[in-house]
């Protein structure tokens, strides 16, 4: 059965519904929602803020194996804001009630590419929220078919990698290797991050020290 999203005119007022594959067909704007992970870590008298984000499945239509947000997803039709905590269980294993997530806020993204030889415009208009978590990485299960690794990396080196005031940030994480979860490392490059305006990744890195901080 095909997946139908609510779709919206571009002052946010509701239209109707149409199928996932006709929605990405003519760039009509629809809904999605984003959680990050963060974890405080103390660590020779330092509060370092570690963020956790994804490494996308291989198998993924787009962004195939890059990092991107904790976890993510579309809103169906029907659905609410609230459906984050679906994805947090569905993509980690992470079992939260909405009251414990906090607002970052609205983005508006825009893009556009190529999928099996066909053009798609994607029009989002997307809820963002952080987490704190208190789970280590091996804690977590992930969804194989979306999620291929959760990594962490500490937060002001990804803002000075956004930033480009640094080419590279060495990550820990754990993958799906072999048929079961290892612990790996990495060292990501900016370009490794799906391709989003920077601004939005260091304005949310910043919203989520200012989360641990508290």
């Amino acid at each position: 059965m095909a997946e139908l999203f609510d779709i919206y005119d571009e002052h946010g007022v509701w239209i109707g519904t149409a199928e996932r594959q006709e929605v990405h067909r003519l760039g009509l704007w629809h809904r999605t929602v984003h959680c990050w992970l963060v974890r405080r870590e103390e660590s020779e008298g330092r509060t370092a803020t570690r963020v956790l984000f994804q490494q996308r499945s291989a198998n993924k239509d787009t962004g195939a194996s890059c990092f991107d947000i904790t976890a993510a997803g579309h809103l169906e039709a029907g659905e609410t804001h609230e459906a984050i905590v679906r994805e947090l269980q569905e993509e980690l294993g992470v079992t939260v009630r909405f009251e414990q997530l906090r607002e970052f806020g609205i983005v508006r993204e825009q893009g556009s590419g190529i999928i099996g030889g066909l053009s798609y415009i994607d029009n989002e208009v997307s809820r963002v929220y952080g987490l704190i978590t208190e789970l280590e990485l091996a804690d977590f299960r992930l969804q194989e078919e979306e999620v291929a690794g959760l990594y962490e990396a500490d937060a002001d080196e990804l803002i000075e990698l956004m930033e480009g005031r640094r080419e590279l940030v060495r990550a820990r994480g754990v993958a799906h290797l072999q048929g079961k979860l290892q612990a790996v490392e990495a060292e990501i490059a900016c370009s490794s991050f799906v391709e989003r305006d920077t601004e939005y990744y260091i304005s949310v890195f910043k919203f989520l020290q200012e989360l641990v901080r508290r």
